[in-house]
């Protein structure tokens, strides 16, 4: 009997800490849940309404609708670093350009995550061969404006999991597959906004977004009847500037997050255009308000033009549905068109899998800016 050392014991204790509510669901390919820049990530993961980099792609591609010229960034974080693990990273690579002639804006991106390389035996320790195992996934969106203060933005995306080269055990097939899914997103972020009875106008500084990533048909390694869905998620997003003066800005992001996937108790899943809707009911009204992630931050920019940025962000998820916690530090530069970022995750539990986790993000911006 042939067997895989480590290859899919690694991508099950790696998808039981990073799928959402993995204590009920799985899901294929939870890379693609990870946040892959450091801007974001030193926020509490939040960005669904903030959405003004290049990043917005991931976050919301709503947000590309509000933005001018060209930006091209690269991230990357060694993963999982209590595991010591040097050749298990994830990089991202986004690149963003208006298109003034398609009235709206386009880019694209590549996410890599490299899992490392593995030996495999048959019924002794005897190594037959070595393999590495990796998967990717590429991006591209177009978003446009509706209208003044609501953009709208559209993904659509490739998947490649390669997890090893054959079947575990007798299974004939091969641990490899691709697919395809696509995003939807919408945000408003109106030039002017009165509250009511306050003569307050919030204007250019409040937004708010929502985007449904991940969609599209279960991920087949082996045969259909295995076939894992992808992680659909859906992500709702509070952004506000809460101090803006000619030096100083300071903003609050929040967002909240559901993993769209229903494990059916017979081990099989309902298709994603069915659990869209049925993974907002299987459950009782209380159960289905702890699924829900939360994840916030703070970001404080200083200089005219934005020069140095400092952020701090904390992430909540109940303990009954994945029970991650940590606190989230971060800093950014900007000079001229070249910006760097960095985060660092912090978490409660020593040891934790996901602690001392530092990105690194390097930028450049160019042609225009945000509106």
């Amino acid at each position: 009997m042939r067997k895989q050392l480590c290859g899919f014991v690694l991508l099950a204790l790696f998808a039981g800490m990073e799928v959402t509510h993995a204590q009920v669901s799985t899901s294929a390919v939870p890379f693609l849940l990870i946040a892959p820049n450091s801007r974001a990530s030193g926020m509490g993961e939040a960005g669904a309404a903030l959405a003004d980099d290049a990043s917005a792609l991931f976050w919301n591609p709503a947000g590309l609708a509000f933005q001018q010229g060209q930006e091209i960034s690269i991230s990357h974080a060694n993963w999982l670093p209590a595991f010591n693990l040097p050749d298990l990273f994830i990089d991202y690579l986004v690149y963003r350009r208006g298109m003034p002639e398609l009235d709206g804006t386009m880019a694209a991106s590549i996410t890599y995550l490299n899992l490392g390389t593995f030996t495999r035996t048959e019924n002794d320790p005897t190594p037959l061969e070595t393999f590495k195992a990796y998967e990717f996934a590429v991006t591209v969106g177009y978003a446009t404006n509706l209208s003044e203060g609501l953009g709208l933005g559209v993904n659509g995306r490739f998947i490649h999991s390669r997890l090893a080269p054959f079947g575990t055990a007798e299974e004939k097939g091969r641990g490899i597959a691709s697919g395809f899914s696509f995003d939807v997103g919408l945000l408003y972020r109106p030039r002017s906004l009165e509250i009511p009875f306050t003569g307050l106008n919030i204007g250019n500084r409040f937004s708010v977004g929502m985007n449904l990533s991940n969609i599209g048909p279960a991920l087949t390694y082996i045969d259909k009847a295995q076939a894992d869905p992808l992680p659909t998620n859906f992500r709702l997003g509070l952004s506000y500037r809460i101090i803006e003066s000619d030096y100083n800005s300071l903003s609050y992001i929040v967002d909240i997050s559901k993993l769209l996937v229903r494990k059916k108790a017979d081990g099989t899943s309902d298709p994603f255009y069915k659990a869209i809707f049925t993974s907002w009911v299987d459950k009782s009204f209380r159960q289905e308000l702890r699924e829900f992630v939360t994840s916030m931050g703070l970001e404080y920019w200083y200089g005219s033009p934005r020069f140095l940025a400092l952020r701090s962000g904390f992430f909540y998820e109940d303990p009954q549905f994945g029970n991650r916690k940590f606190l989230t530090f971060g800093a950014g530069l900007r000079w001229d068109i070249f910006g760097a970022d960095f985060s660092y995750i912090s978490t409660f539990e020593e040891q934790h899998p996901l602690g001392e986790t530092l990105r690194f993000t390097l930028l450049i911006s160019w042609g225009g800016a945000s509106e």
